[in-house]
């Protein structure tokens, strides 16, 4: 089973599928413990690689490098990544995402907004007219083979919410991603707009969306929920506290539980999970998975970008 069949199937299973934002190598080894599936976020790899904000400066090769490397550490896990607006040209849009689907994601999701770009739940956002934008996802959609494709619209005006909606739903994209909807009537109204289509929404800490459980979300008809930024604000409050605290104690280390607190002792062991021959699910990961996992461990920009070089394009699991 490829790894877009595999999250396609959990989309359409009852209930609202989870996938947690992850920022970095670390953050994705604890999220992994608790959760099967990852959402690679462009909000926080922006501030995790390039402590920069979420307004368009991801360079493609730098995220296809990082999900080689997650997807080679953690190859039963559902990858959804975030490829902004396709990288502005949609030539570049379909190369990314052959590579990122010959490494092994599960899924993209493909924004219709236009440069300068914003994160989606920040006020100031633009998006492309329409067709041009339907235009960029056909290519994306006729490029892919069993990659999960995500179509979303950053519009702000109601009408237009709709309108896009609508369209988006009418095309082979898998699920439809309205972002920064602002009320619950509003998730049942672009509920109905996109018909039989799975809907995602992201949940994001502080933004202009409500706070749901995933039982609300799916008496809602949700489908999918990312959430964008949990570990990340969850590190930098952590962070923050741990430092201050240092220096209040005038750069005296607390005392650690070794039982229960993280140390040495606790980081290395979420670390060694990681490793090829101590990962516990190994047993039940396919040929095709391990290899494509394989290909990709440690592989630099460059390699990400030419994955596909004697991978297959759908790599199974």
């Amino acid at each position: 089973m490829t790894y877009g069949k595999k999250l396609r199937e959990q989309i359409t299973a009852p209930g609202t599928t989870p996938l947690i934002g992850v920022y970095d190598m670390y953050s994705a080894s604890i999220a992994a413990g608790h959760y099967d599936g990852m959402f690679v976020s462009g909000f926080g790899f922006a501030a995790s690689y390039y402590g920069l904000p979420d307004i368009g400066f991801i360079a493609w090769p730098d995220m296809v490098a990082f999900v080689q490397r997650l997807r080679g550490a953690f190859p039963t896990h559902h990858l959804l990544v975030d490829i902004d607006d396709g990288y502005v040209d949609p030539e570049v849009a379909c190369h990314v995402v052959e590579g990122l689907e010959r490494i092994g994601a599960s899924g993209v999701i493909l924004e219709d907004q236009k440069r300068p770009r914003r994160c989606g739940h920040a006020d100031g956002k633009q998006v492309l007219p329409l067709d041009e934008y339907l235009a960029k996802l056909e290519k994306v959609l006729a490029t892919r083979h069993d990659l999960v494709v995500v179509a979303r619209t950053d519009a702000t005006d109601e009408a237009d919410i709709l309108r896009r909606a609508k369209a988006l739903a009418a095309t082979d994209a898998d699920v439809i991603l309205v972002d920064g909807i602002r009320s619950v009537e509003w998730i049942r109204t672009v509920r109905e707009a996109v018909g039989d289509k799975p809907l995602l929404f992201n949940q994001i800490a502080g933004g202009k969306s409500p706070r749901l459980s995933l039982g609300e979300l799916s008496e809602l008809g949700v489908d999918v929920a990312i959430y964008s930024t949990p570990c990340l604000f969850a590190a930098h409050e952590a962070m923050d506290s741990a430092l201050a605290e240092l220096r209040r104690a005038d750069g005296r280390l607390p005392v650690v539980d070794t039982a229960r607190g993280i140390g040495v002792q606790a980081s290395t062991r979420l670390l060694e999970r990681n490793m090829a021959h101590r990962r516990p699910e190994r047993a039940g990961v396919s040929a095709g998975a391990a290899a494509g996992a394989a290909a990709g461990a440690g592989a630099g920009a460059g390699a990400g970008a030419g994955a596909g070089a004697g991978a297959s394009a759908g790599v199974s699991v």
